[in-house]
C-alpha cells in the first residue's frame, strides 16, 4: 500500500462536528423526511382545527390554545430530534477522550481511550462532503442508515482534504 492512500486524523470531540454528521445522517434517510413533513401536517391540520374552534356561533378559545399547542409541538419535537442525537451521541464520544482515525484503501480504522473500531469500505459505501465534514454512510439497503465521520480539521495539513476526498472518491460514492 502507497503512503499517499493512508491518511491519519486526530481531533477531540466536538458537538458541532457530532451534530453536523446526524444531521447527515438523517436527511440521508427516507423515515426523517417522512416524519419532518408529518410533524408539519399535523401542526397545519392542528392550527386548522384551532381556527374552526374560534368561529361562530360557539367559539371555543379554550381547544384553539390546546390544537395550536399540539401542532407546535409536533414540529418543535421533530426539530429537536437532531440536536438529542447528537447530544447523546457526543457525551458518549466525548467520555472517550481525544480520537485517532486513519483511513486508507482497507477502509477506516478510528480509535479512543477504550474503544478500536475498524469499518471496511463495503460497509460504508456512500460518503457527503460539508464545510467541516466527511460524513461515511451505510447502504441504504439495510433500513437504517449507518455513519462515521472525519472532521477536516483532525487532518495534518491543508492539503490532507483533497488527499482524503481522493481516498474517499476511489472506494466510496460522493451524495
Amino acid at each position: 500500500m502507497e503512503t499517499r492512500e493512508r491518511l491519519e486524523l486526530v481531533y477531540a470531540p466536538a458537538f458541532d462536528d457530532v451534530h453536523e454528521a446526524v444531521r447527515v445522517r438523517l436527511r440521508a434517510t427516507l423515515w426523517w423526511r417522512l416524519l419532518r413533513w408529518t410533524a408539519i401536517g399535523a401542526c397545519l391540520l392542528s392550527l386548522a382545527v384551532a381556527g374552526l374552534a374560534l368561529l361562530p356561533p360557539t367559539p371555543e378559545p379554550g381547544t384553539a390554545v390546546v390544537m395550536a399547542f399540539l401542532g407546535l409541538v409536533a414540529v418543535a419535537v421533530a426539530e429537536l430530534t437532531p440536536w438529542a442525537t447528537a447530544r447523546s451521541v457526543f457525551l458518549l464520544v466525548r467520555s472517550q477522550g481525544e480520537a485517532r482515525a486513519v483511513v486508507d484503501a482497507d477502509g477506516g480504522r478510528w480509535t479512543s481511550r477504550d474503544t478500536e473500531m475498524a469499518i471496511r469500505w463495503p460497509m460504508l459505501p456512500r460518503y457527503v462532503e460539508t464545510p467541516r465534514l466527511f460524513v461515511l454512510l451505510t447502504a441504504t439497503k439495510s433500513g437504517s442508515t449507518g455513519f462515521a465521520y472525519l472532521p477536516k480539521h483532525g487532518l495534518a495539513a491543508p492539503a490532507d482534504v483533497d488527499r482524503l476526498r481522493e481516498i474517499l472518491d476511489r472506494h466510496t460514492t460522493r451524495l
